[in-house]
């Protein structure tokens, strides 16, 4: 059900964006549930296909709900059984690996910082090779102490947190539907029809969202990898694939994928910085693509949003509420916006208001009439 009619003004709009600022600072104050619940959904609508399937096959909800968990959950035992062998065994491998991407790195930045003193006199006379390269001689020799605990703090911290998620995405998928049915029968019979709309409303927005990050994950992949490939960095397609995760916090995690991407082209090609460069290059065009065209092409038309408004709710996100604030705006201005605009076509829709004020008169009739009977008996 769909009105026509109805298109918010600018009074719901402010209020939609006032609501999704508010929420964002509160949510930042319990990321320790957020971070986990959002994991969640994106769990349960990469499943909730199966489930649908198995449902529409003649199985019952908790059924099907528990196969699909099962099977997904011996998938990724399988997965890691496989897996942490082959971890084990070459585990001085990729120690020794990581120090050589480092290596390369620092090579490369050398090799820069000297190409620009020769060009820029300014440079040289600042000594800006010596000064970088004593910082990140610094930062390395000091890393370890300064960063190492405190990160290992954090995982613990984090670690019973992220627990939640493979159980939260169980009851999203066994009980989600018994949730829409709750709230559907707790609502006022005026406003029956708009209430399912609002819910499925809501389904499709948080589906939108997922989906089209799932699309923008393979997007950013593909493109990535076939760059990187033609230009001969190696493991093209799991850098693509790791970038492109990173990238799910907006523009934060580009500087990580881009330094990661830079570190293996260096080491790949050691003394000729021309391939690095070029994987810088490729890795801000693919950027691009990502902020101004995949992302509001994908996410932003899943949440029926005008790109302009995608692009500058994210800086609105980081700005206000940071890291957390970038990855939760989008999806959080989704739902906000389709409560808004459901709220807003409520009250202005004389109809309904008619309806419900039939009702609650009907109502306080009968509460009348059963008070008159009782007074007589």
């Amino acid at each position: 059900m769909t009105d026509r009619r109805y298109r918010p003004g600018p009074l719901v709009w402010i209020a939609v964006l006032m609501a999704t600022c508010l929420l964002l600072v509160l949510f930042q104050k319990v990321l320790w549930l957020v971070i986990p619940f959002l994991f969640a959904l994106i769990a349960y609508y990469l499943v909730l296909p199966l489930k649908q399937r198995m449902v529409l096959a003649g199985i019952s909800h908790d059924t099907a709900a528990i196969s699909v968990s099962l099977g997904i959950l011996s998938v990724l035992g399988v997965v890691m059984l496989f897996s942490m062998p082959w971890l084990t065994a070459h585990a001085s491998a990729l120690q020794t690996g990581g120090g050589r991407y480092f290596e390369g790195g620092m090579l490369f930045l050398s090799e820069t910082l000297a190409g620009i003193e020769s060009n820029f006199s300014f440079a040289a006379r600042a000594r800006l090779a010596e000064e970088t390269m004593a910082h990140v001689n610094d930062f390395n020799d000091h890393f370890a102490s300064r960063y190492v605990a405190s990160a290992a703090v954090m995982a613990a911290l984090w670690f019973p947190s992220l627990l939640l998620i493979p159980f939260l995405a169980f009851f999203m998928l066994r009980d989600g539907w018994r949730f829409k049915r709750f709230i559907s029968r707790s609502v006022p019979n005026a406003f029956f029809e708009r209430t399912l709309f609002l819910l499925d409303q809501l389904d499709q927005t948080a589906r939108g969202y997922f989906q089209g990050l799932i699309k923008l994950t393979v997007l950013d992949a593909l493109c990535l990898a076939a760059g990187l490939s033609f230009i001969g960095v190696s493991s093209p397609l799991l850098l693509g694939l790791l970038t492109a995760i990173l990238a799910w916090i907006p523009y934060v995690g580009s500087i990580g994928g881009c330094l990661l991407v830079v570190l293996v082209a260096a080491t790949d090609y050691p003394g000729n910085p021309s391939v690095a460069y070029a994987a810088i290059g490729l890795f801000i065009a693919v950027r691009m693509l990502d902020d101004f065209v995949f992302m509001p092409m994908t996410i932003g038309k899943s949440l029926k949003m005008h790109p302009l408004l995608t692009v500058l709710m994210i800086f609105a996100g980081g700005a206000v509420a940071g890291v957390a604030g970038l990855v939760l705006v989008l999806p959080l201005l989704g739902i906000v916006m389709v409560v808004g605009e459901t709220l807003g076509a409520v009250l202005s829709d004389p109809r309904l208001r008619a309806r419900h004020r039939f009702a609650k008169a009907l109502l306080q009739a009968k509460v009348t009439e059963d008070l008159r009977t009782g007074a007589g008996v």
